[in-house]
């Protein structure tokens, strides 16, 4: 019972006679208790965390990558130039402390983290698993449909455990000595405040010396003495990996509504629920997918002059002619199985006539 004060220890021990009372004083228990790990304090630790909050690292690179988002300075983005916050989002290898991109966004959204995601796995392949925070830009289903494609393990932190995301709180520490570097420059643009950033990680970062790291050695180091074999995929993998995906419910015309536009699908999918698979650069042609049904591409709907000729029906939804009545077949069935059954006990066209009644 960690809440439970020393007063009421003292209290229940004399109570259940074994301490007379005013024997124990209040400061003895409480400096015993402490000396032997059982202060309120340390129950407290015991009782909220799930296991010994020890640190811990990798021994091969891309076992584990690390990712976080960082606020930035604000820069003139626009044409009227106002200013607006950039955001920082790196990934990091967890063994070997290496950064593997990091760069400065206009925008915050899921979107920033893609691209930097996209670029890491381009320069240095794919990594057994990935650890994030729980914030929108991570956790969607994009980022589990990717991590899926991709063979990647996901991994999330708990929430209010900042203690489990220590490594990219560390490198975001040294990304805070560039800013305030970087302030001096007075950057104009997103882009310049990059070139900025991409000097001081290779040079400031990349190559020094890091006090996490076996002999001192400098990120890039043990990034590249590492024997772990790099993981490459194939380009139509991760491309299709990084395509995005909604679901939406296809109307009577095999339409569907989509960013504000309407898009043929066809008619075998009418009043189904169908997922929708695009590349959000180039959201003009669609695939469609759903489950015991033919993939398909959808395009815009182009509205002309004229009403375009009526799609024919697919063969098991089309329209036949019926060739009778089952419903009266199977009736006229069962009732001759149900005949010899219900027979009458008395069948009067056998008896003689008013002789024999």
């Amino acid at each position: 019972m960690p809440s439970r004060s020393v007063a009421q220890i003292i209290e229940i021990l004399e109570w259940e006679g074994l301490s007379p009372p005013g024997s124990i004083k209040r400061s003895t228990l409480q400096e015993k208790l402490a000396q032997k790990g059982y202060s309120t304090r340390q129950m407290k630790t015991y009782a909220t965390v799930d296991g010994a909050s020890r640190r811990y690292q990798k021994t091969r690179r891309n076992s584990l990558w690390h990712s976080d988002i960082k606020f930035g300075p604000y820069l003139p983005i626009g044409k009227n130039g106002q200013k607006k916050r950039t955001y920082m989002v790196a990934f990091l290898d967890d063994a070997t402390r290496f950064c593997l991109h990091a760069e400065f966004y206009p925008l915050m959204d899921q979107v920033i983290v893609e691209d930097a995601f996209r670029k890491a796995i381009a320069g240095y392949g794919v990594p057994e698993k990935v650890f994030f925070d729980n914030g929108g830009q991570y956790k969607n289903v994009w980022m589990s449909r990717a991590c899926a494609k991709m063979g990647i393990r996901l991994l999330y932190a708990r929430p209010y455990s900042p203690e489990s995301r220590g490594k990219s709180e560390r490198f975001n520490r040294a990304v805070t000595s560039f800013l305030n570097e970087a302030q001096l420059e007075q950057p104009q643009s997103v882009e310049e405040l990059n070139r900025l950033f991409s000097v001081w990680l290779e040079e400031c970062y990349q190559r020094k010396p890091h006090s996490a790291l076996k002999d001192n050695v400098s990120p890039e180091t043990a990034f590249r003495l590492d024997k772990e074999p790099l993981r490459f995929l194939n380009p139509q993998i991760i491309a299709e990996a990084f395509l995005h995906s909604e679901e939406r419910r296809v109307d009577k015309t095999g339409c569907i509504s989509f960013q504000g536009a309407k898009y043929e699908v066809g008619l075998l999918y009418v009043g189904l629920r169908v997922e929708v698979i695009y590349d959000p650069t180039d959201p003009s042609e669609l695939r469609i997918e759903c489950e015991g049904y033919p993939s398909c591409t959808a395009k815009r709907q182009v509205i002309t002059e004229r009403t375009a000729p009526r799609p024919e029906l697919p063969e098991h939804i089309s329209n036949h002619k019926p060739q009778g009545s089952r419903l009266l077949t199977a009736a006229a069935k069962k009732n001759a199985e149900r005949e010899p059954r219900l027979r009458p006990a008395v069948i009067y066209s056998r008896t003689g006539g008013e002789d024999d009644a």
